[in-house]
C-alpha cells in the first residue's frame, strides 16, 4: 500500500486523462463504506477499495466519462455517463463490459443523482434537458450511432432554459444549475416539466461549475469560474450571500481562480472547496470563515467528496485545462484522513 503523503494517501492505478467524479459509498455498511467511485475523460469508471488501496473493479464507459454516482439500497449497482450521450447502469460483481443501457439525450450527459426515496436516476444534460429513468428498465444491446436507445423512455422529461453544468439532490429536492446562471429546484415528489419550484438565478455574475445541496436541506452552495462560492437558501426568508474564495494577491495583483469542486462534511455541515489554484480550503459556511487550508496541490482540483462518516476526504488533482493545452502533472487521486482541526465550525469546542 503506498505511504501517505501531505496530500494523503495517493491512490493506485490513477486514470490516464482527467478526473470528472469521485464519490464515496453512500452505505455506511462496513463492506461498502470505503469505496470510491472515479470518472474520467480517459472513458474509464473505476471501483476502488480505499481501506487497501486496490482497483476493484473498472469499465469502459465507451466515452468519455463525465460523471458517475452509486445506486441501490446498498450501493451494489452504479451509473455513467458522458459524451456518448448515454446513462449506463453497471452491476458490481458482474464481469466488466456487460452495461445496460437505462437513458439517452441528444447531446452529451454531464451530471447524474440518484433519488433512493424514488429510485430513480436523474441525468442533466447539454441538450437542455434533465430527464429520469427507472435502473430496472434497460436496453442491453446498446445505442445507436448517435447515443440513441431503441425502447428506453424518461419517467420524466423536463425543458431547461440552458445547458446542464451541475446537479445534485437532497431529501425531496433536486437542484439544477445551467447555463447563464439559471437555477431551477424541482420537488422530486411531483416533477412537473411545466413547472420548476422555484426558477431563480444565482448570486454569482459568471458561469457556474458545481452546485451541492446543504446535509440539513435547507438550501445549496453554488461555486462559479469567478472565485466565489454563494449560499442560497430554499425559504424566501432566508437571506442569500457570497463570499470571495481562491484568490491570491501577488505584488499587487488579484489572481483569482476557478472553484471546480464543493463537497459538504456529512456530520458537521462545513464543506470543503477545490480550485484550479490546486487549493483545497475547508469552510464554515454560516460565518464565512475558512477553518483550514490544506498544502497546496500541484495542478487543479477536479472534484473533491468527504465519505459517510466524514473521516475521510477524496481529492482529484487533475488538471482541468482553465489555461488550455499545456504540459502538466499526471492526474491523481488522494484520500485524506479528516481532523477535527480541518472541518469543526468555528468557535466548536470539543467537551469529550
Amino acid at each position: 500500500m503506498a505511504a501517505a503523503s501531505v496530500y494523503g494517501m495517493e491512490l493506485s492505478s490513477p486514470p490516464s486523462d482527467g478526473v470528472t467524479s469521485v464519490n464515496f459509498s453512500r452505505s455506511g455498511a462496513q463492506k461498502t463504506q470505503d469505496l470510491l467511485l472515479v470518472s474520467s475523460w480517459d472513458q474509464g469508471v473505476r471501483l476502488y477499495s480505499v481501506g487497501t488501496n486496490t482497483l476493484r473493479y473498472s469499465y469502459d464507459h465507451g466515452a468519455a466519462a463525465l460523471d458517475a454516482c452509486f445506486i441501490g439500497g446498498s450501493d451494489d449497482s452504479v451509473v455513467s455517463c458522458g459524451l456518448d450521450m448515454c446513462v449506463k447502469k453497471h452491476s458490481l460483481g458482474e464481469a466488466p463490459g456487460q452495461a445496460d443501457v437505462i437513458g439517452s439525450h441528444e447531446a452529451g450527459v454531464k451530471c447524474l443523482s440518484y433519488i433512493a426515496d424514488n429510485d430513480l436516476v436523474v441525468s442533466g444534460s447539454w441538450d437542455k434537458t434533465v430527464r429520469t429513468w427507472d435502473p430496472r428498465v434497460s436496453s442491453s444491446a446498446g445505442a445507436s450511432d448517435n447515443g440513441a436507445t431503441a425502447g428506453v423512455k424518461p419517467i420524466h422529461k423536463l425543458p431547461m432554459p440552458g445547458k446542464v453544468f451541475s446537479m445534485d439532490a437532497r431529501g425531496y429536492r433536486l437542484v439544477v444549475a445551467m447555463a447563464q446562471r439559471k437555477i431551477h429546484i424541482y420537488d422530486t415528489r411531483k416533477l412537473d416539466p411545466k413547472h420548476a419550484e422555484i426558477e431563480t438565478e444565482t448570486l454569482l455574475k459568471y458561469q457556474t461549475r458545481s452546485v451541492r445541496c446543504f446535509p440539513n436541506g435547507l438550501g445549496y452552495a453554488v461555486a462559479s469560474i469567478e472565485g466565489r462560492v454563494s449560499f442560497e437558501y430554499f425559504s424566501p426568508e432566508k437571506k442569500p450571500f457570497a463570499f470571495k474564495c481562491h484568490r491570491r494577491v501577488e505584488d499587487g495583483v488579484e489572481y483569482v481562480y476557478p472553484v471546480n469542486a464543493i463537497a459538504f462534511h456529512p456530520q458537521h455541515g462545513t464543506f470543503a472547496t477545490g480550485g484550479c489554484d490546486g487549493v483545497v480550503n475547508t469552510w464554515d459556511g454560516t460565518k464565512k470563515k475558512r477553518i483550514y487550508q490544506f498544502k497546496p496541490y500541484q495542478t487543479s482540483i477536479a472534484a473533491l467528496c468527504f465519505n459517510s462518516q466524514g473521516t475521510k476526504l477524496a481529492v482529484a488533482a487533475s488538471y482541468t485545462f482553465e489555461q488550455g493545452e499545456k504540459d502538466h502533472p499526471l492526474d491523481a487521486i488522494f484520500v485524506r484522513d479528516v481532523h477535527d482541526k480541518e472541518v469543526l465550525p468555528k468557535g466548536h469546542r470539543d467537551l469529550s
